[in-house]
């Protein structure tokens, strides 16, 4: 196709990449400790902009799984360690706002929202 280049055609380049890349790609503390995987992310339909990317964390084979929601300011992209890294560890995930795969959040409580952006220290992606 003209104009496309092949990056594009795969779903990456260097400054963008496609939800269906992201899904699956590890998260990270800053000491290296993989924390789990991004499941989901959550786009603000109206705006575009990313509101969380659900992370996978806890359980075994995927039995007893919890999804964490992370704002999206709270990852950083890390090529050399080809995943996202956040300033959390295990203990602040156990604590933090999570769901049970057999549950379904109400994405449009702002109560909820703002509960989980207040838990990582950040202000809601709606302001």
């Amino acid at each position: 196709m003209p104009g496309i280049s092949h990056e594009a055609e795969i779903g990456e380049s260097s400054r963008l990449i496609s939800a269906n890349k992201v899904e699956g790609t590890a998260v990270y503390n800053r000491k290296g400790d993989k924390l789990g995987t991004v499941e989901d992310i959550m786009i603000d339909k109206y705006t575009g902009q990313v509101g969380y990317a659900v992370m996978s964390f806890g359980g075994f084979l995927g039995i007893g799984d919890k999804h964490h929601p992370l704002p999206w300011q709270v990852l950083d992209y890390d090529p050399k360690m080809g995943g996202y890294v956040v300033d959390l560890d295990k203990k602040q995930l156990e604590g933090a706002p999570s769901y049970a795969t057999d549950e379904d959040p109400d994405w449009e409580d702002r109560v909820w929202g703002k509960r989980v952006h207040d838990y990582y220290n950040v202000p809601p992606y709606w302001i």
